[in-house]
């Protein structure tokens, strides 16, 4: 997708892990590792923040986040694609290394949908595993996308905790050969999208977005009350076609269903950095917020019926 391309705020992984490698090694005199949160969107185009100039201002807390902290408005996503981007972030190598790369047409490992039985390669050296030799307990939210055999789910590549689905949330689907996508805690499936955890394509009502917010704010409690130092990995999809938000935020933006998605977002961001401030470790936290790559014609309002 040609938004893909266009230059977004997120960090270059040159960058990026050169901030986190310096949090990592030789600490300060009387100073604790840095906790580390990750805030990954799905689909969601540099534009659709107000601080990069979308008109409508629905972002509040994201454009509070830019103003005090730092903004990265010229560097690229290392993919216009989920999965070779969400590689190269976790893994600090291009996707032509990594193993995921170029487009479906093409790539080896580019996508992972059940029909794929590929993933993120054994031999890949993902940032979780990096700091947990540091000490630190990890966690991942939401989407994975980097393979959905046992064998390359989250725990098995250095995460310690997991709550969400190792594919996007396609469907519904109803037949054996190809079910709908399931939800994972830790290892064990709780259920699958558009089953127990709903999805109503009609109206875009799901509350996926909140049980993603219940379960990042609730690891950070437990790690600062046990005074450990965390990864947070935050990725919920929810600006992925099909697009969906939670009852409350369902008709209140400007830019119909996306914007409602954007809104609950922003809220969900506004509620962990919150959260951060109650148990006095903003100042003892990192926290990034990304996009895996550009906005989608099939995630906007018509969820690309008007751009064929």
């Amino acid at each position: 997708m040609t938004a893909a391309m266009r230059v977004m705020s997120s960090l270059t992984l040159t960058l990026f892990f050169s901030i986190i490698c310096c949090s990592l090694t030789e600490k300060l005199s009387n100073a604790s590792s840095p906790n580390i949160i990750i805030m990954l969107m799905d689909d969601m185009g540099w534009g659709d923040l107000g601080v990069l100039g979308q008109p409508s201002k629905e972002t509040p807390n994201l454009d509070a986040m830019a103003a005090q902290g730092m903004l990265f408005p010229n560097f690229y996503t290392a993919n216009p694609l989920c999965s070779p981007s969400r590689a190269a972030l976790l893994t600090g190598r291009l996707p032509v290394r990594n193993g995921f790369y170029t487009t479906n047409g093409h790539a080896r490992n580019a996508y992972t949908p059940q029909e794929i039985v590929g993933g993120i390669s054994k031999d890949e050296i993902l940032l979780p595993q990096i700091m947990k030799k540091k000490g630190y307990v990890s966690k991942i939210v939401g989407k994975w996308h980097l393979g959905h055999r046992p064998q390359y789910l989250p725990l098995k590549n250095g995460f310690d905790e997991w709550f969400g689905a190792p594919d996007c949330h396609f469907g519904p689907y109803n037949s054996s050969i190809r079910p709908n996508i399931p939800v994972y805690n830790n290892s064990e499936m709780l259920g699958r999208y558009y089953e127990e955890f709903k999805i109503d394509r009609k109206t875009g009502e799901s509350n996926l977005t909140q049980m993603y917010l219940l379960e990042g704010v609730d690891f950070i409690r437990r790690q600062t009350e046990a005074q450990r130092p965390f990864f947070l990995y935050w990725a919920p999809d929810a600006t992925h076609a099909p697009v969906y938000a939670s009852k409350p935020f369902l008709g209140q933006s400007q830019r119909g269903r996306y914007g409602d998605a954007v809104m609950e977002l922003d809220y969900s961001v506004g509620h962990i950095l919150l959260w951060l401030k109650r148990l006095g470790i903003e100042n003892d936290t990192f926290v990034f917020f990304t996009s895996d790559n550009g906005a989608a014609l099939t995630s906007g309002p018509n969820e690309g019926k008007h751009y064929k």
